[in-house]
């Protein structure tokens, strides 16, 4: 089981983020939102995954950072539940939709769930 989380899975193309943003879906579970959409021009299935934590609604950096931080991981940990059964390439941003800030386990659990959801789409 791979669990990386290296620059080759990380969405970091300007037209990817815009395509996303102008096309994508989006599923929610409470303190996070995924919005996706398909990747056409790729060769090997493949994930793209971006975390956002608005600064609208966690103020301070060093809280935002930490967040991020803490999305990346969780899905680090947990992406087997979406790579396991991936036929095509998809890209990814999860942003954090919540004023408060989180515990591990709590974003874990709501990481699971919305990587379920997207899984039984």
């Amino acid at each position: 089981m791979d669990q990386r989380f290296g620059k080759q899975d990380r969405l970091k193309s300007k037209k990817l983020i815009d395509k996303l943003f102008v096309e994508g879906k989006s599923l929610k579970s409470y303190p996070l939102k995924l919005v996706y959409t398909t990747i056409e021009d790729s060769d090997s299935p493949e994930l793209k995954t971006g975390v956002s934590v608005p600064k609208k609604l966690v103020k301070t950096a060093v809280k935002r950072n930490r967040i991020k931080r803490l999305m990346r991981e969780v899905f680090r940990k947990n992406k087997y539940l979406v790579t396991s059964d991936l036929s095509t390439s998809h890209a990814f941003m999860f942003i954090y939709i919540s004023r408060d800030e989180i515990t591990y386990e709590k974003l874990e659990k709501s990481m699971i769930n919305i990587l379920k959801k997207f899984s039984d789409n």
